[in-house]
């Protein structure tokens, strides 16, 4: 893993756990496309509540627990790495939300 500091971005990409790319999820393929640019950081979060465009709320309920949950996919890297991947990432994802931002790493610091 590269090793970041100060101000980098995070790209979050919001997805459906239905979604896929040529039958395979798409969380994978973005995870794979990531480890294959060499990114940083990408982690994958389930979500318990959601609704979006169609306002149709998802939820993680105890009789719905293979329900079509919402995904949070978030990459961390430096700005140049992250606008290199982009292009890369609206191949496949051309219904999802994509918000890129600048954030700190607080920690860990490398030593000097």
């Amino acid at each position: 893993m590269h090793h970041l500091q100060g101000t980098v971005q995070r790209l979050s990409i919001y997805i459906s756990e239905k979604d896929q790319f040529e039958g395979k999820s798409l969380y994978e393929v973005i995870m794979e496309q990531a480890k294959d640019s060499n990114l940083a950081g990408v982690s994958v979060f389930r979500g318990l509540y959601s609704y979006g465009r169609d306002k149709k709320i998802h939820s993680m309920g105890i009789l719905r627990i293979s329900e079509d949950l919402p995904l949070l996919i978030q990459i961390i890297d430096t700005k140049e790495n992250i606008q290199s991947f982009i292009p890369k990432l609206e191949q496949f994802t051309a219904e999802a939300l994509i918000l890129q931002e600048d954030v700190t790493i607080v920690a860990p610091k490398t030593k000097s």
